[in-house]
Formats: structure tokens, C-alpha cells, sequence
């Protein structure tokens, strides 16, 4: 385990956690299979499938952020991570195994993935989406009800209005 690399992903998460430690792992497990390292600008992707501890280490070392839109959110809930590297065109997804920390307390379990081979923690497989565009910029619509500005593919629109996500009242007849 790299240690300055671990305690990098603890400052900017706040704490040590066996979630920060799951993200951690993925990382190397990333970097180990696919040659992957810190993302300058939007060249490493990562669609993560949950929004726990582990996303900030991923934030903290590959550099994925919301921000530069390298870091998508996909909320199945599970612990897994899809990497996607754009100058190679390599991808993997990262999906921890369920049930190996049984019988373990927090700081067991989180030295267990801290220093287990990545193979043992982990199991891998093509991505289950697609590597996503690019992120684009677009024009800021404002919303003709409450004022605010959004960007043109959030607005919606309603009785001749166009609105935004927030003042939309949708339309459902059940089905």
C-alpha cells in the first residue's frame, strides 16, 4: 500500500474509513490493470455506481471530479467503478466482492482492504455503459418563473414557458 497516497485520499475525505479504503483500492486496482494515473484534464473517466466514502478517494487521486465532468454519478448502489482511459481507449469495471468482511470490525476490515491483492478484494469486467461524451458547455436559459439561470438541455417546456427543473410540475396519468 502506498502510505502518502492513502493519506492524501484521508486529508481530502476528512477521516479513515473502511469506504474511503474500498475507493482507495479501486484506484490501485485501476492503476494496476489499466496503467491509469492522476486525470489532468478529462482523459481517465470514472462512472461510479454509488455516492459513498470510496467516490472521494477516486476524486482524490485519478482526479475524476463532477466539475471537469470525468465523474459521473450511476446509482445502483453497489460498490463498483467503471474506469474508462480516452487516450488508449482501455476500460475497466472495478466491483468490490460481497461478504469479505464478515466477522470483521471497521479497523479490520479497512486494513484487510488496505492491504489485500486487489484481485481478492475486487472483481473485474467490461463496463456495463458506454464511455460518455465529452463534457459540453452550454447556454444558460432563464427560467421564466422564478428567474434563475440553467444550462439549455435542463429547461423544460410548459404552458408556452420555458422553466427550469425546479419549477417544472410534471404530467403523469399513472402508467
Amino acid at each position: 500500500m502506498n502510505k502518502e497516497l492513502w493519506e492524501k485520499a484521508v486529508a481530502f475525505h476528512g477521516h479513515e474509513c473502511p469506504g474511503l479504503a474500498i475507493g482507495f483500492k479501486a484506484c490501485e486496482a485501476a492503476a494496476e490493470k489499466m496503467g491509469i494515473g492522476v486525470s489532468d484534464d478529462e482523459e481517465i473517466v470514472c462512472i461510479t455506481e454509488n455516492d459513498a466514502c470510496g467516490v472521494d478517494a477516486i476524486q482524490a487521486l485519478l482526479s475524476c471530479t463532477f466539475g471537469k465532468g470525468n465523474l459521473l454519478y450511476h446509482g445502483t448502489g453497489k460498490q463498483a467503478f467503471s474506469f474508462f482511459d480516452r487516450t488508449n481507449n482501455k476500460r475497466l469495471r472495478v466491483c468490490l466482492k460481497p461478504g469479505k468482511n464478515e466477522g470483521m470490525d471497521r479497523i479490520q476490515w479497512r486494513e484487510y482492504l488496505l492491504n489485500a491483492p486487489v484481485d481478492e478484494v475486487f472483481t473485474f469486467s467490461e463496463p456495463k455503459l458506454d464511455l460518455p461524451e465529452k463534457a459540453r458547455l452550454f447556454q444558460t436559459v432563464v427560467c421564466e418563473i422564478c428567474g434563475e439561470g440553467a444550462p439549455e438541455h435542463k429547461m423544460h417546456l410548459q404552458d408556452g414557458k420555458t422553466v427550469c427543473v425546479d419549477c417544472f410540475k410534471s404530467y403523469s396519468r399513472g402508467w
